[in-house]
């Protein structure tokens, strides 16, 4: 067999678009069969059938017929469960044991008409106690790994037992960086293998593709990497190819297989590091001379995988974990210190170094409203400047972060000596402010495994090849600083937040202190008026209880003439007025009136200058209707007026039922005062009825004066609140 690739056979442009997932051929160390599950029978097969089975004719016949009872019986258990892996052990006409493993064809569906089986065997292990020695490797490995105290002791001790567990040459823990290079973190070697420690290699190395199958299917081995791929038979014209992302037999891509010779590996087995659902690196095993995995070392090293994921989880979280809590703490300590009556950017930049060990960030800028403070190493004033109006250009609120910021501003490459690195929030404030901290150019030898630019040559045709040398190749890497780690930009992010609820606490705040500074001096006004009111209030009530008092005295000098009943009369007006003026400033509620006190209170004054049984006569029924007090006094000079009407002509001077009812009509009241006396009473031209009749005016109302025959009713009907 030749080493050569044949370029001319891969008809490739881009690696990435190469098909690897339905090569349509097989790795000879087994061989494939693929069953219709509809009819039991075999429709396909690839590799040694022949020599391994003994029938000459496969195609068509049942597991049953090709493998025998016991294999038929597995098989169909597991594609009536739609269960994959391991289905039984099977001895070939060679007398050797070969794993059979079974999975469903990719997009097929279970009692579809398309619905296949496939069926992988492959030599199993020879070795007597694999099973014993297996589960007592994998329960050291993983307590090794459960003692390792960082990421790098854990890939250490990882390398190291896959490479016990394989017995492969090297065994390389390779990680897959935020640009999707990789970097080996940690090798296990025997003597004379030759070291990838620390070296890198280009993103193209493994294309998205082969990506893809990593998550799908997490181990794959090549017992030999100049193999003769054995093809799937029969294929039918126009037949959709079979797809074997899940098979362990799957051909590999002929680049991938000249990849592998270039490098001088023989044998290589890979295994898929997977965290949180993503690609976190391989398990890269190496061999100078051919050697087979068997099923039950890939399933234990798949398990091994599986815990160093969960190794690697759990130390990145304690340190994440570790880290967040150490910036809080700096975060908290920031804000309390912090001057709550300077002007943000103010406060902000006295604790500029406090703000700089927080993100371990070498400058730092505060920029609000074209005002820039610099601190440490920063670019110069106008690149600051274009600096964050490139930030405040960028949609969203989150950080803005970058290691390598003339990637993405390219005019930043001027100033990457001291902007390599920048992260950057917004307070959303009424006036803005900003910070931008900023990391230093950090010159990096990185050691690649072979020239990367390399790594998409192509040959006659433009057809890919892979790189032929993988010997150390240094490169010097400028523009680029020291990563900001997921913890630092979180810190942005919450000091931003926490920024912003403490300038908007501390502006309510001084708010709070500008309001009660006004209410204090309101206060202070409103008491020296109140002082005034209750002064002017007493002097108003001291003359109209002296009016009171004098038409009194007037009237009892004129000994019950008609002189008397006037000044009687005019005596009542006073004291209505007197006591709507009484309420309202005794009273808490100087703004408005309750109609059912104030009525009550003045029929109550009244009683007591008309006499017990007049007192006794009168019946009330009043809603708690709330008035201004202006158009209540003129309400209570108008029923001042009716009873004093009543009394005077109801029924001819003597007690008589009297009743007074005041109610809310919608937007109006209504206030009604009725006797049973003689009626005919109507409103005339006295003094009283020109009186009512200019009051009612005043309110915008209306009276209306029915004869009930006996007796009269006089209705009011107003505005509660007056029409402005």
């Amino acid at each position: 067999m030749t080493e050569t690739l044949d370029l001319a056979d891969t008809a490739l442009n881009e690696c990435d678009r190469e098909p690897i997932h339905i090569p349509q051929s097989i790795q000879p160390h087994g061989f494939m069969l693929v069953l219709d599950l509809q009819s039991l029978t075999i429709r396909q097969g690839a590799g040694a059938i022949e020599e391994l089975t003994g029938p000459k004719v496969w195609i068509d016949r049942t597991v049953a017929d090709v493998l025998g009872d016991v294999a038929d019986r597995a098989v169909r258990a597991m594609a009536a469960h739609q269960e994959a892996g391991f289905a039984c052990r099977w001895r070939a006409t060679n007398r050797l044991e070969y794993d059979v493993v079974v999975h469903r064809a990719p997009g097929t569906t279970a009692g579809a008409i398309n619905d296949l089986m496939i069926i992988e065997v492959e030599q199993s292990s020879q070795q007597a106690r694999l099973g014993v020695d297996l589960i007592a490797s994998l329960d050291a490995a993983g307590a090794a790994l459960e003692r390792a105290v960082t990421i790098q002791t854990v890939c250490e001790r990882a390398a190291d037992a896959f490479r016990r567990l394989t017995g492969f040459d090297r065994v390389m823990i390779y990680r897959f960086q935020d640009d999707e290079a990789g970097q080996v973190v940690a090798e296990s070697r025997a003597d004379g293998s030759g070291s990838f420690l620390n070296h890198h290699f280009p993103a193209t190395d493994i294309p998205q593709q082969a990506r893809a199958l990593y998550l799908r299917n997490p181990v794959r081995v090549i017992p030999d990497s100049r193999y003769t791929p054995q093809p799937l038979r029969p294929i039918a014209p126009g037949e959709a190819p079979l797809d074997m992302s899940d098979s362990g037999l799957r051909s590999v891509s002929p680049i991938h297989l000249q990849y592998l010779r270039n490098m001088d590996v023989r044998a290589s087995a890979s295994v898929s590091i997977i965290v949180d659902d993503a690609l976190w690196g391989l398990v890269a095993c190496h061999n100078a001379s051919p050697k087979l995995l068997p099923y039950e070392l890939r399933v234990g090293c798949t398990a091994l995988a599986r815990n160093l994921a969960r190794q690697l989880k759990s130390r990145s979280d304690a340190d994440l974990y570790r880290e967040r809590t150490r910036l809080r703490r700096m975060e908290d300590e920031l804000l309390s210190r912090l001057s709550p009556d300077r002007p943000m950017r103010e406060a902000l930049g006295e604790k500029a170094d406090a703000l700089m060990q927080l993100t371990s960030a070498d400058g730092l800028a505060i920029v609000s409203e074209g005002d820039i403070q610099t601190f440490g190493y920063t670019p110069p004033e106008d690149g600051v400047r274009a600096i964050a109006a490139w930030v405040a250009g960028r949609p969203g609120l989150r950080p803005v972060s970058s290691h390598h910021l003339s990637s993405i501003l390219p005019a930043a490459e001027a100033w990457k000596t001291h902007a390599s690195g920048l992260l950057a929030v917004t307070l959303p404030l009424d006036q803005p402010v900003s910070l931008l901290w900023f990391r230093s150019e950090v010159l990096e030898t990185v050691r690649w495994a072979g020239n990367p630019a390399t790594a998409e040559k192509t040959g006659p045709n433009a057809i890919l090849t892979p790189r032929a040398s993988f010997e150390s190749w240094s490169d010097t890497v400028s523009g680029r600083a020291h990563r900001w780690g997921p913890a630092a930009v979180e810190s942005a992010a919450r000091l931003r937040d926490a920024l912003a609820d403490y300038a908007a606490v501390h502006q309510i705040r001084r708010l709070n202190r500008s309001l009660q500074d006004r209410l204090s001096e309101r206060d202070l006004r409103l008491e020296q008026q109140q002082y005034l009111i209750r002064e002017v209030n007493h002097r108003v009530q001291n003359s109209l209880t002296l009016v009171s008092s004098f038409l009194g005295l007037q009237a009892r000098e004129q000994a019950g003439g008609s002189a008397a009943m006037a000044l009687n009369e005019a005596r009542r007006r006073v004291r209505a007025v007197s006591a709507v003026h009484s309420r309202l400033y005794l009273s808490d509620q100087v703004t408005t009136i309750d109609m059912s006190r104030y009525i009550g209170e003045l029929i109550g004054d009244l009683g007591s200058s008309m006499g017990p049984d007049w007192v006794a006569a009168l019946e009330t029924d009043l809603d708690p209707v709330c008035i201004e007090p202006g158009r209540a006094i003129t309400i209570g000079l108008i029923l001042t007026e009716l009873i004093i009407n009543a009394q005077k002509y109801a029924y001819g001077g003597k007690p008589g039922p009297l009743c007074i009812r005041f109610e809310e009509d919608g937007a109006f009241f209504r206030m009604t005062v009725e006797d049973e006396g003689a009626g005919g009473h109507l409103a005339g031209k006295g003094f009283g009825s020109m009186m009512i009749k200019s009051l009612v005016g005043q309110l915008d109302g209306t009276i209306d004066y029915r004869d009930r025959a006996p007796g009269l009713s006089v209705v009011l009907r107003a505005r509660i609140d007056p029409l402005v």
